[in-house]
């Protein structure tokens, strides 16, 4: 597809892959400005149910006008194949940032807020991401968050998802999915979104994924100890109790950013701290 032209947009060079579809930079020449164009996989080109997850991704996305989300731009198909235009995100993904040394903790706790507002606005607008997970979190040049792919997300009410989620018992990505969205996935809301957000910030602390019984953050490195009942309230195995909004996650965090930390535990103390602390996830 390099050089290569579909719908008006010229194809430059190949970004990434993934299980839909490959991603390329484009340029729209109409706009004169660069673009991000995602093609569905041709080998998936002839299933009806990935087209219409792929039409979806679109869908959910254009109906979100938020800074910290990717904006879509366009959709069409062409000779077979299915294309979606988006804004390209000059940066990184928090998974490549992750993998090359991580974040101090106050520079995780600094993006909590933003991906708090995207998934906030999002859940207000009735939509459900479903696979919140590094790969699905942009970074632009500035560091502000994007998150991306709405492609099996749950547009709440809407008959053709409930249809969508029958036809494949588990939708997301195992290691980011709340329980209720591995066991009974035609129940699942906004909540679990809030789950993968848990995961997520845990990975970003300590560089792993909470599986089995884990330790708190605050075990394996300096950090305030309300980080911990962030993390462990957001991943509560029942959704009830959860955080039952992102903006209720991102008020806690910004109150930690703005107010020093209690006094921490040392030696006997901070042990016992760490054994009441600790979580359990089944393994994935």
């Amino acid at each position: 597809m390099i050089n290569a032209t579909i719908g008006r947009y010229h194809i430059i060079e190949e970004l990434g892959r993934g299980g839909m579809g490959v991603v390329y930079h484009g340029h729209d020449p109409l706009l004169d400005r660069p673009a991000a164009i995602k093609i569905l996989s041709q080998q998936l080109v002839g299933n009806p149910e990935a087209k219409e997850r792929f039409l979806r991704e679109a869908q959910g996305a254009a109906r979100l006008n938020h800074p910290n989300i990717v904006t879509v731009h366009d959709f069409g198909m062409e000779e077979g194949l299915c294309y979606l235009v988006m804004e390209l995100i000059e940066g990184s993904d928090l998974r490549r940032v992750i993998a090359e040394g991580g974040l101090k903790p106050e520079q995780a706790l600094a993006l909590v807020p933003q991906i708090c507002e995207a998934l906030q606005y999002a859940h207000g607008k009735g939509v459900v991401h479903r696979d919140i997970k590094p790969e699905n979190i942009l970074l632009d040049s500035q560091g502000r968050v994007k998150i991306a792919d709405f492609g099996i997300a749950k547009m709440t009410g809407e008959e053709r998802d409930q249809r969508l989620t029958r036809s494949r018992a588990v939708i997301g990505t195992p290691q980011y999915m709340a329980p209720e969205q591995l066991e009974r996935p035609l129940e699942v809301d906004h909540r679990a979104d809030i789950y993968a957000l848990g995961v997520v910030l845990y990975e970003m602390l300590t560089g792993e994924l909470p599986l089995g019984r884990f330790d708190p953050p605050s075990a394996r490195l300096a950090i305030d100890l309300r980080v911990d009942e962030v993390v462990l309230r957001s991943l509560e195995k029942a959704p009830e109790r959860r955080y039952q909004s992102a903006g209720a996650v991102k008020l806690d965090v910004e109150e930690i950013r703005r107010t020093p930390a209690p006094q921490a535990a040392t030696g006997p103390e901070r042990e016992a701290a760490s054994g009441v602390a600790t979580g359990a996830r089944g393994s994935r």
